[in-house]
């Protein structure tokens, strides 16, 4: 077993034994659960150390259930209908949109979007379409103005949420923002400018997901890119995702504000950095069998770029910091959240979760502070992604540190386009797809931001 697989059957065990279901009454009855899973289940497992403490009278619950059913309810807030009109911008929503989607009713949709619009978040535009407020000035168009030849970027970086672009956005120079609007189709939007010598393009996918519109919209937008942009040679992910955390060994643990870069495992001869999963399903044998597409970039340089960074401790921070104070003012908590908010659990079935400390570090581990970076492969893919056991199967299956919100389309048009060299970035937002974790997405994205600017400032300077 590689150390992936032993670290993920010790998981398998642990779950199982703390699983509400049939969780010991008493200390006897725990011993006796641990030896029957030992002797008939988990033969791997050799040692096993236990440590039993009193922590007073009355026994707690072993595990507590997630309150999914207050996401269940489709309440109004000004938050809820920002978020729908970030998530499809560039493209307007109708007010209609909102109650269809949100199941509100217009006088509540009037309302929320007349308070933001106070604030200056959004803006009403003609035929009764409302779109976000974008922090910097903005050019209309119809169609792209043609760029001499010195204008041309040679780097492409495409994020998903807003967030993820405002983050981006504040990496560059000398910006200049696009908005190709059109009525029928997909509206796309343009940022150009420089990071240190280089030209650079980003774009704000219009929706993700596996509807068929959304992965057709991800798939086109990023084609369309290509397309106009036609001197781009390296294109780059970046965003948010969901770390894959490691119960017991601090270097290889992923959590919250962590940055995962995305490369090939070391022990495994698919040199893949990104593998979406499209089907999982049990076997006869109690394992897992998956129907996958890798991709791997022809030219690996901007992930040796990576790990050279990363083993001579690069100062990310500094990128980090330079962002904060350029979105200084700008709506969003750009900053860390407490470090309470880290909670790390464990899903032990049946929508229970089991809460543990995270491993702290041991011999020669150190814990240096800062912005921590990992360089692994990168995963996608609904049927793994927010499953539970699943999940850390397959992490472990293709050696993944993170998980992303399924971006398989995008990169299906990257690899139609022969686009050799290209990488995806996450800046760990929850454990599970960068989905959830609102409170942590503004400072994961700005996080992924600061290590692609690292990258983008360690490559060679253009010739052109």
């Amino acid at each position: 077993m590689t150390p992936g697989e032993r670290s993920h059957e010790a998981q398998a065990f642990f779950r199982e034994l703390v699983s509400p279901q049939d969780f010991p009454k008493d200390y006897v009855g725990f011993i006796k659960k641990i030896i029957k899973l030992m002797q008939h289940k988990y033969l791997q497992l050799k040692i096993l150390e236990i440590e039993l403490r009193q922590e007073g009278t009355g026994t707690p619950p072993p595990a507590f259930i997630e309150e999914s059913a207050a996401n269940q309810t489709p309440v109004i807030s000004e938050q809820r209908v920002l978020d729908m009109i970030e998530n499809a911008y560039p493209n307007p929503l109708t007010v209609d949109d909102f109650i269809t989607a949100g199941k509100w009713s217009k006088t509540e949709v009037k309302d929320a979007l007349e308070a933001l619009e106070e604030k200056g978040l959004t803006r009403a535009m003609s035929d009764g379409l409302y779109i976000r407020q974008h922090s910097v000035d903005t050019q209309v168009v119809k169609q792209m103005p043609k760029l001499c030849s010195s204008r041309q970027p040679s780097i492409a970086i495409i994020t998903a949420l807003y967030c993820e672009k405002q983050a981006v956005d504040a990496m560059m120079d000398n910006q200049e923002t696009f908005v190709r609007y059109t009525t029928v189709g997909e509206s796309n939007v343009y940022t150009l400018g420089t990071i240190g010598a280089h030209r650079v393009v980003t774009t704000k996918l219009p929706s993700v997901g596996r509807t068929r519109e959304a992965m057709t919209a991800a798939g086109n937008t990023t084609t369309r890119l290509l397309g106009i942009f036609q001197k781009v040679e390296y294109v780059f992910l970046v965003g948010v995702g969901g770390g894959v955390p490691h119960y017991t060994d601090y270097e290889r643990h992923v959590r919250l504000g962590d940055v995962v870069v995305s490369t090939p495992a070391a022990d495994l001869t698919d040199k893949s950095v990104y593998v979406f999963c499209e089907k999982a399903e049990r076997n006869e044998k109690g394992g897992w069998d998956y129907e996958v597409k890798p991709y791997k970039p022809d030219s690996f340089l901007l992930q040796d770029i990576a790990l050279r960074l990363m083993r001579s401790h690069a100062p990310w921070d500094s990128y980090v910091n330079e962002g904060l104070e350029r979105l200084r003012g700008v709506p969003g908590r750009w900053e860390a959240p407490l470090g309470g908010s880290d909670r790390l659990t464990m899903d032990v079935g049946n929508g229970a979760f089991i809460e543990v400390s995270h491993p702290a570090p041991s011999g020669d581990q150190v814990d240096r502070g800062g912005l921590r970076v990992h360089c692994a492969p990168v995963a996608g893919g609904r049927a793994v992604a927010c499953s539970g056991e699943a999940r850390a199967a397959f992490a472990a299956h293709a050696r993944a540190q993170a998980y992303d919100c399924e971006l398989d389309a995008v990169l299906d048009s990257v690899k139609g386009n022969r686009k050799d060299c290209f990488v995806s970035i996450r800046g760990i937002s929850d454990y599970r797809d960068g989905t959830r974790g609102k409170d942590w997405q503004p400072h994961a994205a700005l996080a992924a931001a600061a290590v692609m600017k690292a990258i983008v400032a360690a490559m060679d300077p253009p010739t052109d």
